[in-house]
């Protein structure tokens, strides 16, 4: 499913409001993060540093009136949600103030696997309008392959990115790999979070590992996900929100130049997780 929205003409102002508000908070907690970031992710993909070689992406520099494509699973969907509308995806374009945010969400796709409403990612990215042009692409997911043959992954992923690049080729790109609808993370889904992070780090392509960053635990899975049988283990309302304040959070700290140490070895692209944990729900 592929949904357009707009934002509304005063979105801009409210934005603006939002942002000089967050600067002042950001100055008034830069010394304690400096020396506590307890929600801070690896420096690098595990795989990314083991096998591979590296590519260090440049900062995002998304601009004000941006398009933007949200494309995944069912998570991006917004299955779960009170109304499709209210899922991550939806409520990411919302805090990020884009003028136009396209939300193309399959249930039960993946690289390997089709879904319950259309085909795999890679035959909809094949079909994806070049139209569009969007300025930002974020690809999401996706846990739907973890019981599929993974000796063929790679290459799915990589025949996959490759039209995504050749369709959209001045679009910027962030993966956002696959979060944990289950704990403790299952092998599969491990092992799906370490490939696509090699596969980006290749190409010099941003990685957000909800993974890795421990974006979900389980002091708060209880209400990020909805593990009744309607909600079958999807994020819930304040799941949904959630996932987009930790999406924002971490695209916003992507915008900043990219701090690197001289070293032997080729530099990792790090995992920016820069994120102000909510009050408790």
């Amino acid at each position: 499913m592929l949904i357009l929205v707009r934002m509304s003409a005063d979105r801009p102002i409210r934005r603006l409001a939002a942002l000089v508000a967050a600067i002042g908070l950001a100055l008034a907690a830069v010394a304690a993060l400096a020396l506590w970031r307890p929600w801070a992710a690896p420096s690098a993909p595990p795989a990314a540093a083991a096998e591979g070689t590296v590519v260090q992406p440049a900062p995002l520099a998304v601009p004000d009136d941006a398009t933007v494509l949200v494309f995944g699973d069912s998570w991006t969907y917004g299955s779960a949600a009170t109304a499709p509308e209210g899922g991550y995806a939806y409520r990411l374009g919302e805090l990020e103030g884009w003028a136009e945010t396209i939300v193309d969400g399959v249930r039960g796709s993946g690289y390997l696997k089709p879904g319950i409403d259309g085909p795999d990612f890679g035959d909809r990215i094949a079909a994806l309008d070049p139209d569009l042009d969007p300025d930002l692409v974020i690809v999401q997911g996706s846990i739907n392959d973890r019981r599929q043959d993974l000796s063929r992954y790679s290459d799915a992923v990589t025949a996959a990115w490759d039209d995504l690049a050749a369709v959209y080729p001045d679009a910027q790109i962030v993966v956002l790999g696959p979060a944990p609808q289950v704990l403790p993370v299952e092998e599969a889904t491990a092992e799906i979070d370490r490939r696509l992070a090699q596969l980006a780090g290749a190409r010099g392509w941003w990685y957000l590992s909800p993974v890795q960053g421990e974006w979900i635990t389980a002091a708060d899975y209880a209400w990020i996900i909805d593990t009744s049988e309607a909600g079958a283990d999807h994020p819930s309302d304040d799941g949904h929100a959630y996932l987009a304040e930790r999406v924002a959070a971490a695209l916003d700290a992507l915008a900043q130049p990219v701090v690197v140490e001289a070293a032997d070895e080729q530099p990792e692209p790090a995992l920016p997780d820069v994120y102000e944990a909510p009050s408790e729900r």
